[in-house]
């Protein structure tokens, strides 16, 4: 079962999510919230395997909320938003989230979102990956992350790929490798970089400029 915490301010839309998800045998929902105070503290509580956060709340928000779970080494945080090039989103993203959703993107694409984070993986809509990506690229560079100069040159050529948004099948067709064999170096790529997930292995890579920084 996956164990699902709901974070949002509107008790209809809440109400909404959890008809939704009760409705899946694999899904559970183990909680919810009305602000991201109360987020934290359920996520504590219960010990969800993934908090559906929405990113505008009163108080504490969405993203403070993620920063703080993130922190403690909590459960994935999968954002909700209303628009797609929500400024919250890019914060989000750098606080923790493991990716995000639309709220009004229909109902098995928010439910594959789950099931994707659920499984360790990280999530982005292919709508807008790319203007996320474009976001990160614009910021300034960082220091040359640690863990670098221990990838071999197989896991860099998958690293910089992964930054560009590609899927693990795309990565595949590019290097002529089996998409197992992409996890493997992703599974290895973020062992060795300390990073959690996918998406912090995006920021990263553009941030430190491992990957030519502007427009994808």
């Amino acid at each position: 079962m996956i164990r699902v915490l709901l974070a949002d301010d509107q008790g209809l839309v809440r109400a909404g999510f959890r008809m939704i998800l009760r409705a899946e045998p694999d899904i559970e929902v183990v909680a919810e919230a009305g602000d991201g105070a109360e987020a934290v503290s359920r996520a504590r509580e219960t010990s969800p395997d993934v908090v559906l956060m929405d990113i505008r709340m009163p108080g504490v928000d969405g993203v403070e909320a993620t920063r703080r779970i993130a922190v403690a080494g909590g459960p994935r945080v999968l954002v909700l938003t209303t628009f797609d090039l929500d400024e919250y989103v890019y914060e989000a993203l750098r606080a923790g989230a493991s990716g995000f959703v639309l709220k009004d993107d229909p109902p098995e694409q928010l439910l594959g979102a789950l099931r994707i984070v659920a499984g360790g993986d990280a999530l982005l809509s292919p709508a807008v990956t790319k203007r996320v990506i474009e976001q990160f690229a614009r910021g300034p560079q960082v220091a040359r992350p640690k863990g670098l100069d221990d990838l071999t040159e197989r896991e860099l050529d998958v690293f910089r790929l992964v930054a560009r948004g590609l899927s693990n099948a795309e990565i595949g067709r590019e290097l002529y490798i089996s998409e197992t064999t992409v996890k493997t170096h992703i599974t290895h790529i973020l062992q060795k970089l300390d990073l959690r997930d996918r998406v912090q292995a995006v920021v990263l890579a553009h941030q430190a400029g491992i990957v030519e920084r502007g427009p994808v």
